[in-house]
């Protein structure tokens, strides 16, 4: 045996201890930070934004069913011709509000639908019925949204459901992605 081997043979054990603990530190940084990562995206997509599948044909043809919508869940102040998404005893729904607290909503048998007096309409293909349950004119209580469906005659929307409370309101609709394309 020559002298100085074995302080070699430490020198290599050495070596190799150090570069295991080295690996082993670069997994954990590597796994903290894909679940930072994850706890980010998380985060993002359920208290910022909501990614959602559109059920039905309530919104046609603005939203339709299987089309992804992409909501902003911050939201807070919401105006007229605006897309949302809003909870109802049987789930998500999305609709246009037509109207705000304290505006008043008529509909008659000629299927025009009014709004404080003034006729609404735009680009919405189907005229607007009265359901029953809802007396009009109809003054929309504090802190609710009166809400439609584009397709006006086969929609459920406030004249079925009433009113919408903000509080059931998930956030305004930002873009879609249509089904066809992914």
């Amino acid at each position: 045996m020559k002298p100085g081997k074995p302080a070699e043979d430490i020198a290599g054990a050495i070596a190799v201890r150090r570069s295991r603990l080295a690996t082993r530190a670069a997994y954990g940084a590597l796994l903290l930070r894909i679940a930072a990562l994850l706890a980010a995206g998380y985060v993002f997509f359920t208290q910022l934004f909501l990614i959602v599948q559109v059920r039905g044909m309530d919104m046609f043809p603005a939203l339709k069913d299987g089309d992804l919508a992409i909501v902003f869940r911050l939201q807070r102040e919401y105006m007229q011709d605006d897309v949302i998404a809003y909870m109802a005893e049987d789930g998500l729904h999305f609709g246009r509000i037509v109207a705000r607290a304290s505006d008043v909503v008529t509909m008659d048998d000629t299927g025009i639908l009014l709004v404080n007096g003034t006729a609404q309409g735009g680009e919405i293909l189907y005229p607007t019925y009265a359901l029953e349950g809802i007396e009009y004119p109809f003054r929309v209580p504090e802190n609710c949204l009166f809400v439609l469906g584009d397709y006006r005659t086969q929609a459920t929307d406030s004249r079925a459901l009433g009113p919408i409370p903000l509080e059931d309101v998930q956030g305004k609709v930002l873009t879609i992605l249509r089904r066809r394309g992914l």
